[in-house]
């Protein structure tokens, strides 16, 4: 796709809620007609250039309403959709997909070159099998190791801790390790040693999907996870005190040599002349540790009035090499697209996380996960602060709840 020179109208919405659903009424999205988007501020800026192509060669106006990327804009777009208003396209987390599956708020996408894009960012835009959102970007945590207070990666959790407890008693550290894990704890970022002692939250069906039928939390690893905890609680390696910002501020203050956390927190630790590593959390189980991974994409409404041209601008335009480039270069993460992922391997951050990645698995995006995480990081968080009894019976009590609540 090149890009045109020709100058096009580029209008920014700043009205929370402004935008309809299409504006022609026509399927074909013909000369005239106007899309709307919602898109967070940082990919808005990476879309200018496309935007004013898709218009020149299209004829056609590109309304962008800039929306905070989270919770609000998801539940906007659940909302307004069904009610003829929002936009024709959406930005999206994969997570947020089986929700809106289940509400018919978005509509299937046909991406013929799908093959062309990393293998776990299609599988998290498919839900049952159809794949409903054009993947852009990939995000995954892993351990950041500041390698002037250790120079060297370890082969397990525990030798890693060990290391981290000698720098903290001579005095060199405050912290042996460090991650945000908050009063209702962060199972999100406690997955990677969860899933090395063989704890996942659901199996898998023969084509990769999860299983809600199947949850797998309180195996036989699982117990085995939840009894660490308690131990790492008390001996100060986790701490609910611990959140987000005190976890980082405390690494970039080189309080401790270890933080897993994501490429977000890399500008902090840069600014801050760290010198770090990016590696695969240390397995504490036994096993490979396997972190989430997030896929952020673009969706079609299901109601849009100009489905054609949605589709057209999503797979045609947002799934160029180019796009995906330059969203990537304005918010630093992976490109979905292999051929864009590739070229952005020259710098040592993308590639080292993208290979932690390549062995984490998609954030379950099934509606069942609804029923997961609060429970879930309560009994994470009783069990690290000492308060929830014996760690088995807690955890065991934990998967029955959540059991109950998905079966509904």
């Amino acid at each position: 796709m090149k890009r045109a020179g020709i100058a096009a109208v580029f209008t920014i919405a700043t009205l929370a809620l402004a935008g309809c659903a299409g504006g022609g009424g026509n399927e074909g999205g013909e000369a005239g007609s106007t899309l709307t988007i919602w898109v967070d501020a940082n990919r808005a800026d990476a879309l200018k250039d496309v935007i004013q192509t898709f218009e020149d060669d299209n004829g056609v106006t590109v309304k962008v309403v800039q929306k905070e990327f989270g919770d609000t804009l998801k539940e906007d777009f659940t909302k307004q959709v069904p009610t003829g208003k929002g936009p024709d396209v959406v930005v999206g987390a994969h997570d947020w997909l089986g929700s809106w599956v289940q509400n018919g708020v978005v509509a299937p996408l046909t991406v013929d070159n799908a093959a062309d894009f990393q293998d776990v960012a299609t599988q998290a835009m498919s839900y049952e099998g159809q794949q409903y959102g054009l993947p852009v970007s990939i995000e995954n945590i892993a351990l950041i190791r500041n390698t002037d207070l250790d120079p060297d990666p370890h082969d397990t959790f525990d030798e890693m801790i060990a290391t981290g407890e000698d720098l903290v008693a001579a005095g060199t550290v405050e912290f042996p390790f460090i991650v945000q894990v908050g009063a209702n704890a962060d199972p999100y970022h406690m997955y990677p040693i969860q899933t090395s002692f063989g704890a996942p939250v659901f199996g898998t069906n023969a084509d990769g999907s999860y299983n809600a039928d199947d949850l797998q939390l309180a195996n036989e690893g699982g117990d085995k996870f939840a009894a660490k905890l308690v131990e790492w609680g008390k001996s100060g390696v986790l701490n609910v005190s611990v959140d987000g910002d005190i976890a980082i501020e405390n690494f970039v203050n080189k309080k401790s040599p270890y933080i897993i956390t994501g490429p977000w927190n890399l500008p902090r630790i840069k600014e801050a002349g760290i010198n770090y590593s990016i590696e695969a959390v240390p397995s504490a189980g036994g096993e490979p540790s396997q972190p989430f991974v997030g896929v952020q994409g673009f969706f079609v409404s299901a109601k849009t009035d100009n489905a054609l041209l949605a589709n057209k601008f999503v797979v045609e335009y947002l799934g160029s090499e180019e796009v995906q480039t330059s969203i990537f270069e304005k918010g630093g993460r992976a490109p979905a697209l292999k051929t864009a992922f590739d070229a952005a391997q020259s710098n040592p951050d993308v590639a080292a996380f993208g290979e932690v990645g390549a062995a984490g698995v998609p954030q379950p995006s099934i509606p069942a996960m609804g029923q997961v995480w609060s429970d879930w990081g309560a009994t994470e968080a009783a069990l690290i602060a000492g308060s929830a009894g014996d760690p088995k019976a807690a955890w065991q009590k934990m998967a029955d709840t959540i059991a109950t609540k998905i079966k509904g």
